[in-house]
């Protein structure tokens, strides 16, 4: 029995911006379904503790003012996260699932540092076999056009996700889940053991990286692509307390 098949554990998160070190968590969603088992939903609204952009408001439609208000705290929330995903994955060795999976685990990490769960910060390190659709995807079909957004590589495999929908941690966190089960279904290399996947990713990763690195470069820009997954570094400097750049400086 191919991994697509059993249980998952499917993660997605909605933020105050992209930078997956220093923006904050707003909402969350781990899905655990598959396997012939009840589909089990467990969904966070978080407050922050800095505002929410207007532009990232527009996406998810969480505005600070709903986040302080109907939000838990984020200290308590993060904890929640990371305890409900963890023990999802510690259960049977599910397979962790996401789209561009590497931007929400990178994320959780540096919220469980930034507010003092560091045994969970550790385990988050440790996490295996993740699947990350975005880089399947890519290596299933490495030269098909068009945008590798979750709402466009949903429609290419069939999976239902309206625009309305997307950006919805729990939305998103399904699509993402059936997406895997689709491209494990059209592409059979993808169902090999999760664990080889999950190496097998880590190095499928570092040469998309390179490769679009490569493309930067060749269009005068810099190469500031990561090449590490499914969990980013910190970069040099960085502190817990730190703001995105442009929102600091603002």
């Amino acid at each position: 029995m191919s991994w697509h098949t059993g249980p998952l554990a499917l993660f997605d998160l909605e933020t105050t911006g992209v930078d997956p070190h220093r923006d904050r968590i707003v909402t969350a969603a781990v899905i655990t379904a598959g396997g012939g088992r009840p589909t089990q939903n467990r969904e966070w609204l978080v407050n922050p503790g800095i505002d929410i952009p207007e532009g990232a408001a527009a996406i998810h439609g969480i505005t600070t003012d709903l986040a302080q208000s109907d939000g838990t705290d984020a200290r308590d929330g993060v904890w929640e996260i990371a305890d409900t995903l963890l023990a999802c994955i510690n259960a049977g060795g599910r397979p962790v699932v996401g789209h561009n999976i590497t931007y929400d685990l990178t994320m959780l990490f540096a919220e469980c540092v930034r507010h003092g769960h560091d045994s969970y910060a550790e385990q988050l390190t440790r996490v295996r076999p993740v699947i990350d659709t975005f880089v399947l995807d890519k290596w299933a079909d490495k030269f098909r056009k068009g945008s590798r957004k979750l709402v466009d590589v949903a429609r290419h495999y069939g999976v239902e996700l309206s625009e309305i929908d997307a950006h919805g941690a729990a939305a998103d966190a399904l699509a993402a889940g059936r997406v895997a089960w689709h491209i494990a279904q059209r592409y059979p290399g993808a169902q090999m053991d999760p664990l080889e996947l999950h190496d097998f990713l880590v190095e499928e990763k570092r040469y998309q990286a390179e490769s679009f690195g490569k493309y930067l470069v060749k269009q005068g820009k810099v190469d500031d692509v990561a090449r590490e997954w499914p969990i980013q570094p910190f970069p040099a400097g960085w502190s817990p307390e730190q703001l995105p750049a442009e929102r600091a400086v603002a």
